[in-house]
């Protein structure tokens, strides 16, 4: 009985932990295979605008992490969400903000477009 009752006291803290830990951290490697099969995300890069004219991954939305606050209306919420910056820093940040304000399926890339050129994915 106190075995089972262990079991399910742990089971709700694992599921209350996951619950608020926010958006899910995956590599580029990874990134790159949820696009190839799911047509239906938003791919938001939080960079400054001068990063993003050096190079960005096709088919993104630039939102810089200083104006996210005023246009995170932008960021619709019947879609994943997957969001990169150069490194995976902000794009942390920005992913688990949105995960906390009720985004469902938010993916932050962990090695950033840096670990998705280095990999040898296609950027613009």
């Amino acid at each position: 009985m106190i075995k089972k009752l262990l079991m399910a006291i742990i089971m709700v803290c694992m599921t209350w932990s996951l619950a608020i830990a926010g958006a899910q951290n995956i590599s580029s490697h990874e990134a790159k295979a949820l696009l190839d099969r799911n047509k239906n995300i938003f791919l938001l890069d939080v960079r400054t605008p001068w990063e993003s004219r050096q190079a960005r991954l096709p088919g993104s939305v630039l939102i810089p992490i200083n104006e996210f606050e005023n246009r995170i209306h932008e960021v619709p919420k019947n879609k994943t969400i997957l969001v990169y910056c150069a490194s995976g820093s902000r794009s942390k940040t920005v992913a688990d903000t949105l995960s906390k304000r009720g985004y469902k399926n938010v993916y932050n890339i962990t090695d950033g477009i840096a670990g998705w050129y280095f990999n040898g994915f296609k950027v613009l």
